[in-house]
């Protein structure tokens, strides 16, 4: 069976249904952003950012579409045979992919991965493109940054925005490691943006652990309160 779903004809066809599902989540659901203008100097300008959200709202990633469309972006997507339907789908919705995500420790073939991940976001980065990153996977726990997306904010340089993301009504796969949310049609979304933040280019080993866990509270934050607000008196 799993043969089967890594299949090339099934991961076409679950990427197809996934963009779709996207689409119209992008489309039927009334999104609001809060401090949107924080983004709007990248946007406007041509320098590189990063966009973080956590891995269990990629079902509504492309609230932040028209956004990240103005600039040049890809998005940070697992080399794994799983995230490969997922890749396919963000390119079906006019976004490009970096491949790689952290490794397991003594996996030597997917840690040479993560290496040329990063290197390959950083090199994209530092000319001027943007990467939205889910820094909680592609295997958690969830809601915890990794370490990768500092070390590109690191080496690169570039700001680093929070995306926090809640739709409602929606369904959560409770029994999922990252509790996706899965928004309903013709609901409410809240995206709340916070930022810029940074990553001073000499930052030690102590230093990037206590930004992981700060940016993880905010992030988690920012989230919670989107959630507050999608929930809330109608706008």
């Amino acid at each position: 069976m799993k043969a089967l779903m890594r299949s090339d004809g099934v991961q076409a066809v679950l990427s197809w249904l996934l963009a779709a599902y996207l689409h119209v989540v992008l489309h039927t659901v009334r999104w609001r952003h809060e401090s949107l203008d924080l983004i709007e100097p990248v946007l406007a300008g041509e320098g590189g950012a990063i966009g973080l959200m956590w891995h269990g709202r990629i079902p509504m990633c492309l609230s932040v579409a028209p956004q990240w469309w103005r600039k040049r972006t890809k998005i940070l997507v697992s080399a794994s045979a799983d995230g490969e339907f997922i890749a396919r789908a963000l390119h079906l919705s006019r976004f490009g992919t970096i491949r790689g995500s952290s490794a397991k420790k003594g996996d030597s073939t997917k840690a040479r991965q993560a290496v040329a991940a990063v290197r390959e976001s950083v090199a994209w980065v530092s000319g001027g493109g943007c990467l939205v990153v889910t820094p909680d996977g592609p295997r958690g726990p969830n809601e915890v940054i990794a370490q990768g997306a500092l070390q590109i904010a690191r080496r690169s340089g570039a700001p680093v925005y929070l995306m926090g993301m809640a739709a409602s009504p929606s369904l959560r796969i409770r029994s999922a490691w990252d509790q996706a949310m899965l928004p309903l049609p013709f609901g409410r979304g809240v995206v709340v943006w916070e930022g810029p933040l940074h990553v001073p280019p000499d930052a030690d080993d102590a230093l990037i652990g206590r930004l992981q866990a700060a940016w993880s509270q905010q992030l988690s934050a920012a989230t919670r309160r989107a959630e507050g607000l999608a929930v809330g008196p109608a706008h």
